[in-house]
């Protein structure tokens, strides 16, 4: 287990090596946080998914000064502002498929323009369910850090087990509808879905363009249909999450 102390000589050490990015610390301030779910945050989910912030830390201009992109809609609230980022489904060419296929994440903040709130539409729980999503992001509490690749991998050892079962393909389907391209991997006998998904924005900062196109992979195990893995970039956010490390053991024993 980490001490205060060693985890201040981490702080030190990445405020030295990110000499000028101010917003990289505020998002390692957060990764502490994480150690200490339940006092820094909450978690509500109905129609869609918020995570809650306590003690807010990261300002609106961290995620333009770490994802390059800005949000759909911009719109003022009582208690300050709400970002919203629209995704929808395309072709090969980025033509917006019809009927329409798309879900949205809210990044909503207060009047200090400091992230107080994080939101999924109902969409993206098709592909990660609302408890398998709370128990990936307790898990960031004890994630290894890559500084290099600027990337946090969850311990397995630490991970909270569920008894929830995970969707089926038929299901994600009917949510989804028909992948941009399929990967048949038999050996590991599972299936990738692979959708692309167009960021609507009102501005791109140059040179980093590609990062509208969102690419989704969902994979399925060809026996039993079961949604196992979703890796994805959502507005410059990357991730991957493997239900079957959250899955309590006893569901796949017999009585």
């Amino acid at each position: 287990m980490k001490t205060p102390t060693f985890r201040l000589i981490i702080v030190l050490a990445l405020a030295l090596s990110l000499t000028g990015c101010m917003y990289w610390i505020r998002a390692y301030q957060v990764y502490l946080q994480m150690s200490d779910f339940d006092r820094h945050f909450s978690v509500t989910a109905a129609d869609e998914f918020t995570l809650h912030f306590k003690e807010p830390i990261l300002f609106s201009k961290d995620f333009v000064s770490l994802s390059k992109l800005y949000a759909s809609q911009d719109d003022l609230t009582a208690n300050g502002r709400r970002w919203r980022y629209w995704f929808r489904k395309v072709d090969g060419n980025n033509n917006v498929i019809k009927p329409e296929v798309k879900f949205y994440s809210d990044l909503s903040f207060n009047k200090e323009s400091r992230l107080i709130a994080w939101s999924f539409s109902s969409l993206f729980l098709a592909i990660a369910p609302a408890k398998f999503l709370e128990v990936s992001l307790r898990s960031i509490g004890g994630a290894e850090i890559d500084k290099e690749k600027q990337q946090l991998k969850a311990n397995p050892a630490l991970l909270e087990k569920i008894a929830n079962d995970l969707p089926k393909k038929a299901s994600v389907l009917a949510q989804l509808g028909q992948p941009f391209e399929i990967i048949d991997e038999p050996v590991q006998e599972q299936e990738i879905y692979i959708y692309r998904f167009l960021l609507e924005t009102r501005h791109i900062e140059k040179g980093y363009e590609d990062r509208a196109l969102n690419e989704v992979k969902i994979t399925f195990d060809k026996k039993t249909q079961e949604l196992i893995r979703m890796a994805g970039r959502f507005a410059g956010l990357k991730v991957s999450i493997n239900y079957r490390k959250f899955i309590d053991d006893a569901q796949t024993k017999p009585d």
